[in-house]
């Protein structure tokens, strides 16, 4: 085990062994060819200190001139965070005022990211992929949409689905009928975001709008209460719209997943996850990606189909793997998706609360999270549950 040099990002914690100065930055150590990408998966049980830690990083990389994006907070934790930076907090749910345009592109004209995004949450309430027949009907919709409305919201598009243009069916040599029935199963999929209960959030033109200069933006999805499917559409949605507003900028961003294990059961949704994992070098950012297990991975599908490969994939995307404690049932899967060694195995389910395993290529590190004080109260959600903590232990991870 090696320890990343103390001037090379912002400052974590210590190493549990030697008690020397652990930073990170993503995009240094991608500078100094130490990563193959700047991406971070982080996993541990449920009460690690896995969001103390992703909140910390977020606040510590703020003060060193990066800036923070969480495209969907179901718990409503972060906005505490975004507000103390002075950040921006978009609220999304029923009876909330803002509503974002998921189809909002910055290069004129990009159907094609509009259409993979709304494939996927077609997909996604379908509980199956798009056929090449109802893609065809979307791409007509969409063509149709942008036509009449220039940037199209997403009623626009289910109107053309169930009413197709006849002329541009016709340029597709494909009868208005048979258009119709094509469409009609994705048609109804998609009316969830306009009739159903994701109604309101992404059916009309956006009210919010982020400054480019913006430390840190947080669209809080709590108000969706604890249904996981509709959360995992609400975030796709969310974190596409907020890709339009990064596309051509050239500042250093995290974009952080703090709930990723919900896009997990959804193979449409994981496949969108990580083409946008593979974008982010192109683009400046850093997408950290937080599971309870890194066999959330395997909810995608079954033992060795493709969406289980699309899923391993992911976690190949992810450069940097931070491992908090893991029940014993878990890790002979930790072992083989990390390519642990016995000891790092065998470690696992004895560290202590804000204490994991960073694994970058090159090195493996045991590190204590440590939080300033002044951050304490402001990122440690489960401080309500235990006993006050003494002075001494105010500065121990949470």
């Amino acid at each position: 085990m090696g320890t990343v040099p103390s001037d090379v990002g912002v400052p974590v914690g210590v190493d549990a062994f030697t008690g020397s100065l652990y930073c990170f930055d993503p995009w240094a150590l991608y500078a100094r060819d130490e990563l193959t990408n700047p991406n971070v998966d982080l996993a541990g049980v449920i009460g690690q200190g896995k969001s103390a830690l992703a909140k910390s990083l977020a606040l510590r990389s703020i003060a060193a001139g990066r800036r923070v994006y969480v495209p969907g907070d179901p718990k409503g934790e972060w906005a505490a965070v975004a507000e103390a930076v002075g950040g921006t907090v978009i609220r999304l749910g029923p009876g909330q005022p803002s509503r974002i345009n998921p189809l909002d592109v910055s290069v004129a004209g990009d159907d094609g990211a509009r259409g993979r995004l709304l494939a996927a949450c077609a997909g996604s309430s379908l509980r199956r992929d798009v056929s090449a027949s109802e893609r065809g009907a979307l791409d007509a919709a969409l063509k149709t949409a942008a036509a009449r409305a220039g940037c199209p919201t997403v009623a626009d598009v289910v109107e053309s689905l169930m009413t197709p243009d006849r002329t541009v069916a016709q340029q597709d040599g494909i009868a208005v009928a048979d258009r119709t029935l094509d469409g009609r199963d994705v048609a109804h999929a998609l009316r969830r975001l306009v009739r159903g209960d994701l109604a309101g959030m992404f059916d009309g033109p956006s009210t919010a709008r982020i400054s480019p200069t913006c430390p840190m933006v947080v669209l809080d999805l709590s108000a969706l209460g604890t249904d996981d499917d509709a959360i995992a559409i609400a975030m796709t949605c969310s974190a596409a719209w907020l890709e339009s507003t990064f596309e051509g900028t050239s500042a250093r961003r995290w974009v952080i997943y703090d709930e990723a294990w919900r896009l997990m059961r959804d193979v449409a949704l994981v496949r969108r996850l990580q083409a946008h994992c593979k974008l982010s070098r192109a683009h400046g950012i850093a997408n950290l990606l937080v599971l309870h297990r890194l066999t959330d991975l395997d909810a995608v599908g079954k033992r060795g189909s493709e969406a289980r490969a699309l899923a391993k994939g992911l976690l190949a995307d992810c450069s940097t793997r931070i491992v908090y404690r893991q029940e014993s049932d878990q890790l002979a899967a930790t072992q083989t998706a990390l390519a642990l060694t016995r000891s790092e195995r065998d470690l696992l389910p004895l560290l202590p609360r804000g204490t994991g395993l960073w694994r970058t290529p090159s090195r493996a590190t045991v590190v204590h999270h440590v939080l300033h004080p002044v951050e304490l109260d402001l990122i440690d959600t489960d401080r309500a549950m235990r006993d006050e903590p003494t002075a001494g232990d105010d500065r121990d991870a949470a």
